[in-house]
């Protein structure tokens, strides 16, 4: 399951150490080589059993064979670099070749306008009435947001029988993509004169201006305008995406999580699947009608079969397609493992604390909470077994070295760039020597990956500095708006999540470290949280905003103690890393420009949570021995439930248990295709060639989480809700002929009865 967005996805230049883990021969026409040809086959290590080595946890090395193969003859593929392309620069001539037909403008205009962007996920249009399909997962928040007391909505599922029961949610934005402006020349024409350590913050300063600029021509917004400056190709080219934002929102159905979550966490990131992953929202109009939403994708009666073409619109969240081997290599053996770790041990944390306290965790959610970053790590687990694979890693010193000589062929891009990729290689082996950093003093101010008290230590100690050093008060405002949002957890939970943090600091720097000496002072880690929690005026909400804000607190404090422990070692890692990291993202800027200069638009840029539309075919492969079904059904589900009888993860809802007879088992529930996604892309429409909707993506494949970094289309497959399993179960199992009706013929009609009336 694609929780949203991997906001970290290793890239250590984008690592929030304070904040939270969030969690390509295209166009004909285009300058410069095309992308090297694919080879025979998408052949990884995954294919061979590995040779054993007696390196040392973290080293690199270079393995020069694996079972016979010559790893200096492996060969990128055509697409290793993926296929999520750019509105602005749409691949028509690829289609074309690809699938017998040629998309005109207006079939780019109707994709465009009918899909969504919604809070770390994505949407679309499903009838003219403001009708909005997403994943489940995309609307758990939402669910219990809704839910009335003595209601259990998560469990029970909830359907609007009428359209006055839809009920209003808060927080919800849907951005529609109205229009790109490119503004790449008038952004490189002011930068290039800019030496290369104060071109980053021009940069900043030179988009927020061209975004006022063109928020004001286009009403502002008071008008409902939003505009977003997107850097491709790591600032080769930069648009201006202006969306036309809708704030006013109702739920309308989410089946029962069992549904949407069907498999639990062992059948997450695998195919076969039997969820059905999926819910509807409907957006309202100023004067509180359903919104008028042409463009939209109806639903496909049809379906789709094997072999067919399929696209998916939607906003990927992040990928490092363009990053170094060398950047790839340290997120292989520093950063991407330290967030792994982090993410098992405050799994285990509130795992322990949702058994013990199920009613206090359904008060704070923290079964979404536990459910998010389950899938976290099974997502970076997948990613770091990929970034272990010497043929995978072969393949982009391929594609590395063909860069690198097409830079080297041009005296110009030469002189500019030839010593950018050798570069960022040595400026990660100077980032190992602060390796033990990226473990221990990551997500330090994360929600329920982090305690309370400390991170309320962090901020008072910030402010308290701040005003021994004359700060004016109105400017520690935001500080203490952040120390007022922090959540108050459970002491036990909180005491659970500081021991936590104090065996990172003991499992990165060592039980004999300044660092752990200073913070322990000789007791054992549950010894000191449990001091920390009972003395520290920190250790409550209200008690630490008075204290605070009134200057009744001191350095004394228990918790204020632990901060100034840990600090000098916290401020001789950021001060390493973050002298590195203002070089890092200007070479990738450099880089950035040069790819874009040798291969123009034939390679698709980097995901940005950005719309993009990405193709493939539908598809099954070869998996445990045998082969994977293009679809599975309700059949499938069935025997799911009843082969893992008493298991709660396949354990069917009670009105599941005994289906109508109407209720055609038969009946298509996922399918798989070759369609390019990553995190971020949860919720797109999956579309035929017609711009009908067949389904709606949830998920990838377990072979497809190393799509961070490379795209290998022999096995990396999409997992995806089939619309003909959305119509049974809306008709047979939930009675919604009212919803049916407008899916199937985009007639609104107010109640159900009036529903039950129209359908034959």
């Amino acid at each position: 399951m694609f929780e949203g967005i991997a906001g970290a996805t290793g890239a250590s230049r984008k690592l929030v150490l304070l904040g939270v883990v969030t969690l390509m021969s295209a166009c004909a026409g285009s300058a410069g080589p095309t992308p090297p040809p694919a080879p025979t086959r998408d052949r990884t290590a995954a294919d061979l059993p590995l040779r054993r080595t007696d390196e040392a946890p973290g080293q690199v090395v270079t393995i020069p064979k694996v079972m016979g193969v010559d790893l200096d003859t492996v060969r990128a593929g055509e697409f290793d670099q993926g296929k999520m392309w750019t509105f602005e620069h749409p691949p028509v001539e690829y289609f074309s070749r690809t699938y017998g037909f040629r998309p005109d403008d207006a079939w780019f205009e109707r994709a465009r306008l009918g899909a969504l962007r919604i809070p770390s996920c994505s949407a679309s249009f499903v009838s003219p009435n403001g009708l909005v399909m997403t994943n489940h997962h995309c609307a758990r928040e939402f669910v219990t947001q809704v839910q009335r007391e003595g209601e259990t909505l998560l469990d029970d599922g909830f359907f609007a029988t009428n359209l006055a029961d839809e009920r209003e949610v808060e927080d919800f934005e849907a951005d529609r993509l109205m229009d790109i402006v490119d503004v790449t020349s008038e952004v490189n024409s002011q930068l290039d004169g800019i030496p290369p350590g104060e071109r980053a913050e021009a940069r900043e300063s030179l988009l927020e201006e061209i975004k006022a600029r063109i928020l004001g021509e286009r009403g502002g917004e008071e008008a409902g305008i939003v505009v977003e400056m997107i850097s491709l190709y790591n600032g080769g080219l930069t648009s201006a995406y202006v969306f036309r934002r809708y704030t006013r929102a109702k739920l309308v159905a989410a089946p029962e999580l069992q549904l949407g979550f069907f498999g639990g966490d062992p059948d997450n990131f695998t195919y076969p699947r039997y969820a059905l992953d999926f819910s509807f929202f409907r957006l309202y109009d100023e004067d509180g009608n359903p919104l008028e939403s042409d463009p939209y994708f109806p639903f496909s009666r049809e379906g789709v079969s094997a072999g067919e073409p399929v696209f998916i619109v939607g906003n990927p969240g992040s990928t490092s397609r363009l990053q170094t081997v060398a950047e790839l290599d340290f997120r292989r053996d520093v950063s991407d493992r330290a967030v792994l770790d982090l993410l098992r041990s405050r799994m285990a944390v509130l795992d322990a604390f949702i058994r013990e306290n199920p009613e206090v965790s359904e008060q704070l959610d923290l079964r979404n909470e536990y459910f998010g970053l389950s899938n976290s790590e099974k997502a970076y687990s997948g990613q770091l077994k990929g970034l272990g694979d010497p043929v995978i890693l072969a393949r982009r010193r391929d594609t590395e070295r063909r860069f690198q000589a097409a830079i080297e062929a041009d005296p110009g891009m030469a002189a500019r760039y030839g010593g950018s990729i050798g570069r960022m290689a040595e400026l990660q082996a100077a980032k190992r020597e602060y390796a033990p950093g990226f473990g221990a003093f990551l997500a330090l101010s994360a929600d329920y990956l982090a305690s309370s008290t400390l991170h309320r230590a962090l901020v008072a100690f910030q402010i308290m500095n701040a005003r021994g050093n004359g700060v004016a008060p109105e400017d520690t405002e935001d500080l203490l708006d952040e120390l007022r949002e922090i959540p108050q957890l459970p002491a036990s939970l909180d005491q659970a999540l500081m021991v936590a943090r104090f065996e990172d600091f003991r499992n990165y720097y060592g039980d004999d470290s300044p660092l752990v000496a200073a913070v322990l002072q000789g007791r054992s880690p549950e010894e000191v949280a449990s001091r920390v929690n009972q003395r520290s005026v920190l250790a409550d909400s209200a008690r630490a905003v008075g204290a605070v804000e009134g200057g009744n607190i001191d350095m004394a404090d228990p918790a204020l103690a632990v901060v100034m422990a840990y600090l000098p070692a916290f401020i001789e890692f950021q001060q390493g890393v973050f002298s590195v990291f203002p070089e890092e993202e200007t070479l990738a800027a450099d880089l950035g420009r040069a790819r874009f200069a040798v291969y123009g638009t034939d390679v698709p840029p980097d995901a940005t949570f950005s719309l993009r539309i990405a193709d493939g075919v539908v598809e099954g492969y070869p998996y445990n021995g045998t082969v994977a079904p293009v679809h599975t059904t309700f059949f499938g589900m069935y025997d799911r439930h009843y082969s893992h009888e008493g298991e709660a993860d396949w354990a069917l809802p009670a009105r599941w248990l005994d289906p109508p007879a109407g209720f055609d088992l038969r009946t298509p529930l996922d399918f798989v295709s070759t369609v390019d996604i990553i995190g971020g892309n949860s919720g797109s429409p999956v579309l035929n060639r017609k711009l009908e909707a067949v389904g709606v993506v949830f998920d990838g494949n377990i072979e497809s989480l190393p799509g961070d970094y490379i795209y290998l289309p022999t096995l990396n497959r999409s997992v995806t809700v089939d619309v003909r399993a959305i119509l049974e179960a809306l008709d047979d199992i939930y009675d919604m002929d009212r919803l049916v009706l407008e899916l199937t013929t985009g007639t609104l009609v107010p109640t159900e009865r009036e529903a039950d009336a129209r359908r034959p």
